[in-house]
């Protein structure tokens, strides 16, 4: 900035305005302090300028890696970010490596804000989180009373996601429909909730049954072994996410358990992997963009105005329908 003052002949402070955007300078000084800065490839220093102001304009962002969904999220994160004129720090939440410490990581480089992708984070420990920094929990619900001016959620319907499942399923023809569910994972209760009412509401609870599980590949697998175990295979089944969904795929098509035609099978998030024409996977689809894009405003609201204008923001699923579903066998 000193350099553009010496060559424009004016002083650094009216630099700064005219850099700024604020009144104080002729057009005439305004054009050729920009000119100057362009020829010198004046760019701020980010980091200056907001540790002069006291403030950050960093977004946290904790992902874990192993889940391609989360993924999704974070690829639409930093266009939103930049959008809004914010930077984003990753950290990621890896076995064998505390949450916490992922998380106090972030607000060691003093983040503004932080978003968290799918935290196991129990809700009290969440609350005191957010008395740290604005904090968005996304792919999770917390109860009402938790929520408030520096915690907020960003969410899809699930319930909603399920019921679309089952009833799609159920008008095939299904009626022994068995759900794989996420365990513990983040949403595992809502959706394995979601799905007993879904089919209560068709008059089949006397068929709904649960295997455990959790939303990754190994689950899935395990839970296949068990299913084939029985004398009796299910004609369809409602994995809790794509991944456990995949792991389901991979064992019976290796034990020659056709699919679609013996077993229908459909996963939950629509991550890319499941459009893929070598799987195909039948799936509920939840808008990655739109969630990225909620949480990064509701961020940077929560940052700048001190609270959040909605602090439960829930998102619309749909079906994605492939190969991997049909009606059930005669």
């Amino acid at each position: 900035m000193a350099d553009v003052a010496a060559r424009a002949g004016v002083s650094r402070t009216l630099v700064s305005f005219v850099l700024d955007g604020k009144p104080g300078a002729s057009e005439e000084t305004r054009r050729r302090v920009l000119s100057v800065a362009d020829e010198l490839g004046y760019r701020p220093d980010a980091a200056a300028r907001l540790l002069a102001l006291g403030k950050s304009r960093t977004l946290g962002v904790l992902i874990d890696v192993s889940q391609l969904f989360e993924a999704e999220i974070v690829t639409s994160v930093y266009p939103a970010a930049e959008k809004l004129g914010h930077d984003v720090l990753l950290t990621a939440n890896l076995r064998g490596r505390p949450e916490p410490a992922a998380i106090e990581a972030l607000l060691d480089h003093r983040c503004g804000a932080v978003i968290l992708l799918g935290p196991m984070s129990s809700v009290d420990e969440l609350i005191e989180l957010a008395e740290r920094a604005p904090l968005v929990v996304v792919g999770r619900r917390l109860p009402a009373d938790a929520l408030g001016d520096r915690l907020a959620t960003v969410r899809t319907n699930d319930t909603k996601g399920m019921r679309l499942a089952v009833d799609y399923l159920v008008e095939l023809g299904h009626r022994d429909i068995l759900h794989v569910d996420g365990g513990d994972d983040p949403g595992a209760d809502d959706r394995r909730n979601a799905y007993r009412s879904a089919m209560a509401a068709h008059g089949l609870a006397e068929h709904a049954r649960v295997v455990r599980g959790a939303h990754n590949e190994a689950a899935g697998e395990e839970a296949a072994r068990l299913i084939l175990g029985e004398k009796h295979l299910p004609t369809a089944i409602l994995a809790g996410n794509d991944r456990c969904a995949l792991g389901l795929l991979d064992v019976f098509t290796r034990k020659g358990i056709d699919i679609p035609g013996d077993v229908s099978l459909m996963g939950y998030d629509d991550s890319r992997l499941s459009d893929n024409p070598r799987i195909d996977l039948t799936t509920v689809h939840q808008d990655a963009q739109g969630l990225a894009e909620k949480a990064v405003d509701l961020a940077v609201e929560m940052l700048t105005q001190g609270h959040a204008s909605n602090v439960d923001v829930v998102l619309e699923p749909s079906l994605a329908v492939r190969g991997t579903t049909a009606p059930p066998a005669s």
